[in-house]
């Protein structure tokens, strides 16, 4: 099996754009910003079916690269959690309208209500930018009772138990399976989530179901935990050639990247991809034998095996590293 380290360096992402209600204007290319155009939602940055835009790879998927690579592409870690499945996908939401109030299943629960071959769906957000007073629905109220919320799933009436939360530009979230949530207008938000698009709606606003936003009463009963709910950790601060991890968990850990005069040195070790989105700034990522720009909101992917590299500044920049380390 070829090895990446000396092939291919880091793989620059060409985002794919999705296009739903709640979206604004601040994603998408540019001729689809003007007024008047739909709304984009979604920028799916890092998934399985992107396809890589630089190097000797260009054209191909993620997917792809990962049945042929294998370990060399994924890390040892990796395919032994979930073989040859890219196992991320990483988005940016654009949210100008509420999103529905919604819940995920876990691994077991999405293999027994999908059939095999489905993930669950555990995510975490960090806040790009929150405008002043912004919201998300996190969990239930205290002191809900499970008559309530299994009722008020049912008739509607779920927002007179959903539990409020302000939310600020820098925080970071983590949203296991199970959890009642929603994110609010005026925020712009990085997304992490296992290789899964199970959504099961619970309240979409009063969106007419006619326009594909079905209801999934029956499965959201199966699925929603009522004592699961998120917390928000602050920013760190920004320390110039730091790494600071603002989310572990099974599936995926956030680490925040700042660089102004310093570089951060990396190396993903044989046992995972990294994958870089660049939130602030300008970098460069270099290795022994190739380097790659990426500039604010684009994404590149470092291979398992590409070798210890460095994150150099380009001037301030802030980066979010994405990887699975447990």
């Amino acid at each position: 099996m070829p090895n990446t380290s000396n092939q291919f360096g880091a793989f620059k992402i060409e985002a794919q754009y999705r296009d739903y209600v709640w979206g604004g204007n601040r994603l998408g290319p540019e001729q689809s910003k003007a007024e008047g155009q739909p709304p984009t939602a979604e920028a799916w940055v890092i998934y399985e079916d992107n396809r890589i835009s630089s190097g000797p790879l260009a054209g191909q998927t993620l997917a792809e690269v990962a049945r042929e690579y294998g370990k060399d592409f994924l890390g040892e870690r990796v395919v032994a959690r979930t073989q040859l499945r890219f196992p991320v996908l990483v988005k940016l939401l654009d949210c100008a309208q509420w999103l529905s109030l919604q819940v995920h299943p876990n691994n077991e629960q999405a293999d027994q209500l999908e059939g095999p071959g489905h993930f669950g769906k555990a995510e975490a957000w960090y806040v790009l930018e929150a405008d002043p007073g912004a919201e998300i629905l996190c969990g239930f109220k205290p002191g809900t009772s499970q008559a309530d919320w299994k009722k008020s799933v049912r008739d509607g009436s779920i927002l007179d138990y959903a539990h409020r939360m302000q939310v600020h530009t820098g925080e970071t979230i983590f949203i296991r399976p199970g959890t009642l949530h929603a994110l609010g207008p005026g925020l712009l938000i990085y997304e992490i989530q296992q290789t899964s698009n199970l959504t099961y709606r619970v309240f979409d606003w009063n969106r007419p179901a006619s326009s594909g936003r079905v209801l999934h009463i029956d499965q959201s009963l199966a699925v929603l935990d009522p004592n699961a709910t998120g917390n928000a950790v602050p920013q760190p601060p920004f320390i110039d050639g730091g790494s600071v991890q603002l989310i572990t968990s099974p599936y995926f850990t956030i680490s925040m990247l700042s660089v102004e005069h310093n570089v951060v040195p990396l190396d993903p070790a044989g046992q995972t991809f990294h994958s870089l989105t660049v939130i602030e700034g300008e970098i460069e990522i270099r290795g022994a034998d190739w380097s790659q720009q990426i500039s604010q909101l684009e994404s590149a992917v470092v291979p398992a095996s590409s070798g210890p590299y460095q994150v150099t500044p380009l001037g301030r920049a802030r980066v979010l590293k994405a990887s699975v380390e447990e």
